[in-house]
């Protein structure tokens, strides 16, 4: 389990069309924004990267550096930047390749395919379920949410919000507590 104000794990993906990500290389002023997402067969995923993409020179705005990132293949991944009608040079990076025991080490739930979804796309033999990670410049832990499902995740206008107060009030990460219950 990742605890806020502790490191998180490395990570390092290839990118659409940015080349590699690399956590540690990061740079922003606030945030970096993880979000880890099901892969071209999800119908859920798509709708939640659109909102991901229009918000996004919201976050830049803030601060905050963001990634999407799936253990799609490069071309799994070029498709569904091509569903949403994205250029990642002007818009939203997508990082590729994720392997799972990357996922793994993120905390993020594993699912086997169950073959087509309900738009006709075949899952992959193993994927991650959705996460959402805001890692501070040191590369600690500020916020964290997984999910078990591709439904019910975090919405990112209230996030925004999250990150004006946190930014404003200088508000620590919380959930920090690892001693005795």
């Amino acid at each position: 389990m990742l605890i806020p104000r502790q490191e998180v794990p490395a990570l390092k993906v290839e990118t659409l069309s940015t080349g590699s990500f690399d956590l540690a290389s990061e740079g922003p002023a606030n945030f970096t924004l993880l979000v880890f997402y099901r892969g071209l067969h999800c119908p859920i995923c798509a709708k939640y990267l659109l909102e991901l993409a229009r918000l996004l020179p919201d976050y830049v705005q803030r601060g905050v550096g963001v990634i999407a990132v799936s253990s799609d293949t490069r071309e799994r991944a070029l498709e569904m930047q091509k569903k949403l009608g994205v250029a990642e040079q002007q818009s939203l990076r997508f990082g590729y390749g994720l392997p799972l025991e990357k996922a793994r080490e993120w905390g993020l739930y594993l699912s086997a395919s169950r073959g087509k979804t309900s738009i006709g796309i075949e899952e992959p033999a193993l994927f991650a379920e959705p996460g959402l990670f805001l890692v501070r410049p040191d590369r600690t832990l500020y916020y964290g949410a997984v999910q078990t499902m591709p439904f019910a995740r975090p919405h990112f206008d209230e996030l925004l919000q999250a990150i004006d107060f946190a930014i404003d009030k200088n508000y620590p990460a919380r959930g920090e507590y690892t001693g005795p219950g």
